[in-house]
């Protein structure tokens, strides 16, 4: 598997291995790459980090990247060689008005069909996926341009959105080539200062209209539906139950509200906790919550068994998590959805979406049409891969 392959060794101010984290509130952005952290499965990151900074000698204390979204395999973090924003007149630009061929995997049909399936197997209770109560089945689209990717103008055109987390770090490398993923994450998996921890998950979701009336309405009708609303229970509700012996204090000050980005509408709830030690690494923490719900399902070892039976490709680190980890075990997470992985004149766009009994098919299928359009708009093609009106540079 592409995502799995040795990880980068060479450090030098490659454009590849620069990194970025830039939240509404907070920022983390470097250059460079000095050390890779050795890679490994998630539930030895918090004893493989320790031991790195307790080693460390030179350079920031911190270490970036990303972890997978299958917790067996390896993460790709590493220590950067400074800390500060990247020149923008350094990194190569693509002209703009590219073609694009276009293969989806699955198809929208193909997609419709694995949720009908999952849903009959929810109802029978067969197989692999015995009592399960919710899986996140997601697919993607391949996508390759007749022109280098321009990273640059893609992350340019995903700040235009203020709500989001904006994102890009490279992945372990292939063939010579270091991938890099970027996107625009509305979802806060975990952050840690301290003894203070949050989490804002996000599930349950509907398309945003150009119509200003049509849009109240669709957030109306989200909130009123039961079957978004039972959704979002399962993610939240597992997460207070995973952070609960962690905490002597912890809920949601303000319930359920509406998350709103620039193409969707998301249930969303804030959870906000006092850590009983303040020393719990951060990666301890991700470890426990990672995938959460919102991205894999429950319970989830059914709902992961699920997802490999019935999707067509591998996720790697999509559905995964960005992030950094400092000197002191804490740090940042965001789950790397609304995110593309771009390769030369390649990207790999995904999106998924939470199925549970009562879902339909069609509906679901049409939901991931949407949650492709972040990408896809800041790309300037639609899911067929013709340019858009607004494709301005």
């Amino acid at each position: 598997m592409a995502d799995e392959s040795p990880r980068p060794r060479a450090a030098g101010p490659n454009p590849s291995h620069q990194f970025r984290l830039v939240s509404p509130n907070f920022s983390v952005e470097t250059q460079g790459l000095l050390k890779p952290l050795e890679p490994g499965p998630l539930a030895s990151l918090a004893l493989r980090a320790g031991r790195f900074f307790a080693a460390l000698q030179s350079g920031p204390a911190l270490l970036v990247g990303a972890v997978p979204f299958d917790v067996t395999a390896e993460d790709c973090l590493f220590q950067p060689e400074r800390l500060g924003a990247v020149d923008g007149a350094a990194v190569p630009e693509a002209p703009a008005g590219s073609r694009w061929l276009v293969r989806p995997q699955p198809d929208a049909a193909a997609y419709a069909d694995c949720v009908a399936q999952c849903l009959d197997l929810m109802e029978r209770g067969q197989g692999q996926v015995d009592g399960i109560t919710k899986a996140v089945l997601s697919r993607s689209l391949l996508l390759e341009s007749d022109q280098p990717i321009s990273v640059a103008r893609l992350m340019r055109r995903l700040a235009q959105d203020p709500t989001v987390t904006l994102f890009r770090t490279p992945l372990p490398a292939r063939d010579g080539l270091v991938p890099v993923m970027v996107g625009a994450t509305p979802e806060l998996l975990v952050s840690k200062r301290g003894d203070r921890v949050v989490s804002h998950p996000l599930a349950g979701s509907a398309r945003r209209s150009a119509d200003p009336s049509l849009d109240r309405q669709a957030g109306r009708d989200l909130l009123n539906s039961e079957k978004d609303q039972r959704e979002h229970r399962v993610v939240t509700e597992s997460i207070l139950d995973v952070l609960s012996p962690y905490c002597l204090e912890l809920g949601a000050p303000d319930g359920t509200t509406l998350r709103a980005t620039a193409s969707m509408l998301h249930l969303g709830t804030r959870i906000v906790g006092r850590l009983r030690d303040a020393e719990t690494p951060v990666a301890e923490l991700l470890a426990l919550l990672h995938p959460t719900p919102a991205v894999c399902g429950m319970p989830r070892p059914s709902a992961a068994a699920a997802i490999r039976r019935l999707e067509t490709y591998d996720r790697g680190f999509y559905a995964g998590a960005v992030g950094w980890i400092d000197g002191r075990q804490d740090g940042d997470w965001y789950v790397t959805i609304r995110c593309a992985k771009i390769a030369g004149r390649q990207a790999r766009v995904f999106a998924g979406a939470g199925i549970v009994p009562g879902s339909d098919p069609q509906k679901e299928t049409q939901e991931t049409s949407a949650k492709f359009q972040a990408m896809l708009n800041a790309l300037g093609i639609d899911e067929h891969g013709r340019p858009l009106q607004e494709n301005a540079a």
